[in-house]
């Protein structure tokens, strides 16, 4: 294969699969021009704040473009130096000390040029960093020069050494970025439709496969995760479950429970093993770099020098601020419109999600672009960063609404920088773009009903009390995770975690539900309940919005029992109307796997599923969601270069997705060598035609291999 260049001219071929090449990166240029107008927009900026602001004055004509620079070269000094600081709670204090600093400059230029401006305090300089900040925003917007990241490579390459970048290498490294939520059918749409520009030119004119493959039940990012990360998801039968025997409820959720199933399930054979950095994820790959993620989050307290390189730039802070605000505007508009014209289904869009939208779109997705750019600029040989802003979006706002699929766009924009920085790192490297799980929509099944699942399996019992866990938000783990790094926080087992002394727990999984009878400690038979709870089990199985249970028999062993049939999973055989009819093909199989698992509940519940309209219902108020069967939340994608090679069978299941990332990473970094000094690559001449716009997998940065 063989990829344009800017100049349309054909790259020379890709080396073979595993072939090394001689590499030498590029060093960012300095583009006069491009600086010529980037200083009229700041000026403009500040001509701005001060029509605006009653606190900020101009004197002279000219003075816009005096103040202009002045910040610009006091950004270019102070953030990078304070983000070299070791300080404590770095999330947190790298905010105030970089909005201190922006303020302060502005007084700087007050005090440098006191003919020219005059700034009235403080407060006015802080807020005329905002207005500048949020007009320059629109302004490079207009004229198209938000897509630029030569000064934002310049800082990661200066904040890579700083951290120990590796020598300059021609063995490539490898970059998975995953976006949480996204199915296979939804990105073929957006591809087409305009909203994952990027990723449609990368399988346009650079070869990219699109491969499908699918998730294991359950189909949400801790069991997902777990598989990819670490080769095994075993005994992960939901987002949250019930040990019964130590009455200890685990959720995915949790820092501590994410740390314990990393334990159970390392074998040293992690994704991320020798050198790698994990980012933005609930498990770490035993990865020897992380940051904002769940299962580190006990472990790595205080000053998280990850953090450093998006602060280095000054302008991220109040860039981050206005955009996260202008989220939030986004979002009350967007739920304002939904409930004006009635559109079903509809999720709860209100309380603190509004900020939580805007914590996930900008903030974290931010971070872990500047942590994925740091670390190609260090070398690092594997990264795995997750992006979840779709996946928060399209749980309150549908599969493909307007807002959710901008939320996709902005992913698609990131990774475009992600790619074009590629070109300047010490070594060479691979872009694979994957998710973890898809969605299906539908309404809730408390929307529906007027009750949830818990309150059905109340009623349908004699006298004990059902305690409910509605799943909720899972992206609120990755937002608290941050705020835990920043602040140094160590959350305590909540009480809830506790389950001894309850009689019946129900548990929320997107549209998987789990029912653990804690009578005893463990799980009961068909027989068992029937014997006991006579009518619990006909009246799940006969309610219209429920498509199957799963339950072990003492005498036919797993069994799928529908409102008009069964299934014995040991020898599928079905007696009246197959209860998985309206799933995968691969249903049973799963149902099969999961049954064996230590803590399976002792009833697991899947909503029903159309075929015809394409929905289901959570048993979590998410109007589109995951976890269980049916739809496109088991149809995740693999999104991978043309050299990487693809199995000829169908990848089912996470821990298939690992052996194949696997494969990849050592296929890439095996038997390949560090380059000399001075040494140059033998492909050289196709830097040559290379110009500042170079798209995200050109031959002339990157060698794509071939099978």
């Amino acid at each position: 294969m063989t990829t344009p260049t800017e100049t349309g001219a054909p790259a020379p071929a890709p080396a073979e699969y595993g072939e090394a090449v001689r590499w030498a990166p590029e060093r960012p240029r300095l583009r006069p021009l491009r600086l010529i107008l980037e200083w009229a927009v700041a000026a403009a900026s500040v001509w701005v704040a001060a029509a605006l602001l009653p606190g900020v004055d101009l004197e002279r004509t000219g003075a816009a473009f005096l103040v202009a620079a002045a910040v610009a070269v006091l950004n270019a000094v102070l953030p990078p130096v304070l983000a070299a600081v070791r300080l404590p709670f770095m999330l947190v204090t790298g905010f105030l000390v970089v909005l201190v600093a922006d303020a302060l400059m502005l007084l700087l230029a007050d005090a440098i040029f006191p003919d020219d401006v005059h700034i009235n305090g403080f407060g006015s300089a802080l807020l005329a960093a905002f207005v500048m900040t949020a007009v320059s925003m629109a302004l490079d917007v207009v004229l198209g020069m938000n897509d630029d990241d030569q000064y934002t490579v310049r800082v990661t390459r200066r904040i890579a050494k700083r951290q120990g970048a590796l020598a300059r290498t021609d063995v490539p490294g490898i970059v998975f970025l995953e976006i949480d939520g996204l199915a296979l059918p939804v990105l073929r749409d957006a591809m087409r439709d305009g909203s994952a520009p990027e990723m449609a030119r990368w399988i346009a004119d650079e070869g990219y496969m699109l491969t499908e493959w699918e998730t294991d039940l359950s189909s949400q990012t801790g069991a997902s995760q777990a598989g990819i990360l670490l080769g095994s998801n075993d005994d992960i039968p939901a987002f949250r479950w019930v040990e019964k025997a130590e009455k200890r409820l685990v959720a995915c959720s949790s820092p501590p429970d994410c740390a314990e199933i990393e334990r159970r399930h390392s074998t040293g054979k992690g994704l991320l093993v020798d050198g790698g950095a994990s980012r933005g994820n609930l498990l770490s790959g035993e990865a020897e770099h992380s940051i904002l993620t769940v299962s580190r989050t006990d472990a790595e307290k205080g000053a998280n020098p990850g953090y450093r390189a998006f602060f280095a730039n000054g302008f991220n802070v109040t860039r981050t601020i206005v955009l996260i605000l202008w989220e939030i505007a986004l979002e009350v508009l967007a739920a304002a419109r939904s409930a004006r014209r009635d559109v079903r289904p509809r999720g709860h869009r209100g309380g603190i999600y509004p900020l939580m939208r805007g914590a996930m779109c900008v903030l974290v997705r931010d971070l872990n672009v500047h942590s994925v750019l740091t670390d190609m600029m260090r070398g690092c040989p594997a990264v795995y960063a997750t992006f979840a802003s779709y996946d928060e979006v399209a749980h309150h706002s549908g599969l493909q609404r307007a807002d959710t699929m901008e939320a996709l766009r902005k992913l698609d924009q990131q990774f475009g920088r992600i790619a074009r920085a590629r070109r300047y790192a010490p070594r060479p490297y691979e872009i694979v773009v994957l998710s973890d799980h898809g969605q299906t929509q539908g309404a809730t099944f408390k929307q529906r009903n007027g009750y949830g699942l818990g309150e059905l399996v109340e009623r349908s019992l004699s006298d004990e009390k059902v305690t409910g866990v509605a799943g909720g938000d899972e992206q609120q783990t990755v937002v608290q995770t941050a705020l835990n790094e920043a602040t140094g926080h160590k959350p305590k087992k909540r009480a809830k975690n506790d389950v001894s002394g309850r009689d019946v727990v129900v548990l929320g999984s997107g549209n998987l539900g789990l029912v653990y009878l804690m009578e005893a400690d463990r799980r009961l038979t068909r027989e068992e309940i029937d014997e006991r709870h006579p009518a619990l089990l006909p009246a799940l199985r006969a309610h219209p919005h429920v498509g199957w249970l799963l339950v072990r028999s003492a005498r036919d062993g797993a069994v799928v029992l529908g409102a008009g049939g069964e299934r014995m999973l040991a020898t599928d055989q079905v007696t009246g109307r197959d209860p998985l009819l309206h799933f995968s093909p691969t249903a049973a199989r799963h149902l099969l796997r999961t049954d064996g698992f230590a803590n399976v509940a002792d009833i697991m519940v899947g909503s029903f599923y159309s075929p015809v309209l394409d929905e289901g219902c959570a048993f979590e108020e998410l109007i589109s969601f995951h976890g269980g069967l049916g739809g496109s939340q088991t149809r995740p994608f693999i999104l991978s270069p043309p050299g990487l090679p693809l199995p000829d069978a169908p990848i089912l299941g996470a821990a298939a997705v690992h052996a194949l990332l696997s494969d990849w990473r050592r296929g890439l970094q095996d038997g390949a060598h560090v380059l000399e000094p001075g040494a140059t690559r033998a492909i050289g001449a196709a830097a040559d035609g290379a110009g500042a716009g170079l798209s995200p997998a050109s031959g002339d940065a990157v060698p794509h291999l071939r099978s």
